[in-house]
């Protein structure tokens, strides 16, 4: 490892600060309006740091939920290290900054009039709109599956009730039962977290149903941090968790009632608890927006975040397209800032500085063992992110175990860390 993450930490920090550099605390009485749509990591932490930027931004979030679940970190629910109300986070921090919260949800977005109109009826006016959907789940590429059916064929992609259901399904299942988990094909919501999702649930089982297996049918032929996934289930799980890679492995057809998933093999799989997490895009109001690509996601000037389809509409956080930066939370939020201070700029009529960006994700899989990725990444010559060589790091496969023990200590750290930052 080229850093360790307590460094790593300070530079990230720098690192995105650099993209508010030529943007100073701005005050100047002019009236611009801001609306964000999403008020997840990406949409609660642009429309904060635009705030702190500029007070005299008049700043909107439609988001129609009262409070928000994080994703991240959602899966020690399942192993039962968390509780799910461990998760929720209010809005109360955004308020206190004076940003309006709409609780509505945002139904289209007329870039010619630059207004955003709400499922109940209400029209906001904005200079600049910032759209951070999160992703949207594709069901209807799984033959038998549907928005319906994953009561019972649960994806918790999306943190909350979907996160109580799959934990009560692995209470109810008896001992020597089977958790089949699907992993969709890339681009995806957080790429680690089908593989520490398998962990966490062995953490469980291992303690309370010994006799139980995990299947991982698997779209790819690899996954990010595989060799450290796989070094912990053979330490603490073994021949608990099973592996197979795709293409074979892809989920084509799932069956609620028979709880089966079968593969592009022409495998059946029967489980006890069927966990399928679907193919995904960018949220549904980047697809209506026309904001989307026919890939399904969201281009954008990596400078300052702004639609390369709708002028004067930018896309931050899992939604766009951001060169060789993952779709997780903390990259959300690196993007968010640069965002904020592009934005900023130019409701001043002010220069946007040459950005930076940076991640760090953080897995546990297995009891007190936690593993790491962090990256630093730049603003290349062809318009696209980077990743800087050398400037990140990654947990080492030689790492001894109290090194581990630390990784779990940062990642709740990094927990903490990054709610008040967004949120507060």
């Amino acid at each position: 490892m080229k850093m360790n993450r307590r460094d790593f930490v300070r530079a990230a920090g720098a690192a995105t600060a650099v993209g508010l550099i030529g943007v100073p605390h701005l005050a100047l009485g002019a009236g611009n309006k801001v609306v964000v749509v999403g008020g997840g990591t990406a949409g609660a932490t642009v429309a904060k740091y635009i705030k702190r930027l500029d007070p005299s931004i008049e700043v909107t979030v439609v988001e129609p939920n009262p409070v928000y679940y994080t994703c991240y970190f959602s899966n020690e629910v399942l192993s039962g290290e968390r509780t799910l109300d461990s998760l929720r986070v209010a809005y109360d921090g955004l308020k206190a900054l004076g940003i309006t919260m709409v609780q509505d949800s945002a139904e289209s977005i007329d870039a010619a009039k630059k207004v955003v109109k709400t499922g109940g009826g209400k029209e906001l006016p904005y200079d600049r709109c910032v759209v951070a959907p999160g992703v949207e789940l594709l069901f209807e590429k799984i033959e038998g599956h549907s928005e319906a059916s994953s009561q019972t064929l649960t994806h918790a992609w999306k943190a909350g009730e979907q996160t109580k259901i799959l934990r009560g399904q692995l209470e109810a299942m008896a001992d020597g039962g089977t958790v089949v988990i699907t992993s969709p094909p890339n681009p995806y919501r957080c790429p680690p977290g089908p593989y520490e999702r398998a962990s966490q649930i062995a953490i469980y089982l291992k303690a309370h149903k010994p006799k139980s297996k995990i299947i991982i049918l698997d779209s790819k032929s690899q996954f990010s941090k595989q060799g450290l996934f796989t070094q912990a289930w053979e330490k603490f799980f073994p021949g608990m968790i099973e592996w197979r890679p795709g293409p074979d492995a892809a989920v084509v057809k799932v069956n609620a009632k028979g709880m089966t998933a079968e593969t592009s093999f022409g495998d059946e799989i029967k489980a006890d608890v069927l966990n399928v997490i679907p193919p995904q895009r960018a949220g549904k109001i980047a697809q209506v927006a026309g904001l989307a690509d026919d890939k399904g996601w969201c281009p954008v000037d990596a400078k300052t975040f702004e639609s390369s389809l709708a002028k004067g509409i930018h896309v931050i956080g899992d939604a766009c397209i951001a060169g060789a930066m993952p779709k997780s939370a903390y990259s959300a939020n690196s993007q968010a800032k640069v965002c904020a201070g592009a934005v900023v700029a130019m409701l001043n009529g002010k220069e946007v500085g040459v950005p930076s960006y940076v991640n760090t994700c953080y897995s546990i899989a297995g009891p007190e063992w936690g593993i790491s990725v962090a990256g630093v990444y730049k603003l290349a010559a062809d318009g696209k992110i980077a990743e800087v060589p050398g400037a990140g790091g990654l947990t080492p496969m030689d790492a001894p175990d109290w090194a581990h023990k630390r990784e779990v200590e940062y990642a709740h750290s990094w927990y903490k860390n990054i709610i008040q930052d967004s949120f507060m």
